[in-house]
């Protein structure tokens, strides 16, 4: 685990994050998914937060007008409130748009898994030892070397490594991790889909060795 750099560096991570979910609420209106290239399997896995996040929006909606009306004989702290408020009921709903927009990928070379717009970590199928459906619900404890990208309180589907690859937090914190936790709304569907891309990965592997023919099928 490295250091996070700067207080620039670190400035300038939160405000290309801040452009990312700002971006992602308007492909999120106009139905794109960003950084799932053609042939890839999408993993969505924002399912599991839309409620709360949805409901946490409407509170906030309602606070807002609330708070607009108390406040409306003074025009200074009208409009101050307002933007505040307004920009709260867009970052909840650009949580969730980041979410929806940027899914979980399988690609034939790798798994690119996600936090929204705060990390994205990607995992080639040559370090990939296992994968397999892992239900758990709270954060476990914080063991070095393991990731948890955990989504309404919960991981369904564990990556377990032969090497390590490195994942980089919002403020640029770098993490060496061996295993890999993460959500999807279809676990056993991504169990399914990283298997399948690993098999693939193995049959192009032995293909591509001269005098090694491959069994039909």
């Amino acid at each position: 685990m490295s250091g996070a750099g700067g207080f620039g560096e670190r400035v300038g991570r939160l405000l290309r994050h801040e452009g990312r979910w700002l971006v992602s609420l308007v492909w999120w209106v106009v139905r794109r998914r960003v950084g799932v290239p053609a042939g890839a399997r999408a993993l969505p896995y924002a399912g599991a937060q839309a409620a709360l996040l949805y409901g946490l929006t409407f509170v906030c909606a309602v606070e807002a007008v609330g708070v607009s009306l108390l406040v409306r004989e003074l025009p200074v702290v009208h409009a101050v409130t307002l933007v505040v408020d307004v920009y709260t009921v867009l970052m909840v709903l650009g949580y969730q748009a980041a979410a929806v927009t940027r899914p979980h990928a399988v690609t034939a070379d790798e798994v690119v898994v996600r936090d929204g717009a705060r990390m994205a970590v990607r995992i080639p199928l040559e370090r990939i030892a296992s994968v397999r459906y892992d239900l758990r619900f709270g954060r476990g404890a914080r063991d070095d070397g393991v990731l948890e990208l955990a989504v309404g309180g919960q991981t369904s589907v564990t990556l377990e490594l032969t090497e390590p690859v490195v994942a980089v937090r919002l403020l640029g914190r770098r993490e060496v991790v061996r295993t890999v936790r993460f959500h999807a709304d279809d676990a056993r569907g991504a169990v399914a889909a990283v298997r399948g891309a690993l098999a693939g990965a193995r049959t192009a592997g032995r293909a591509a060795e001269p005098g090694k023919p491959v069994a039909p099928g």
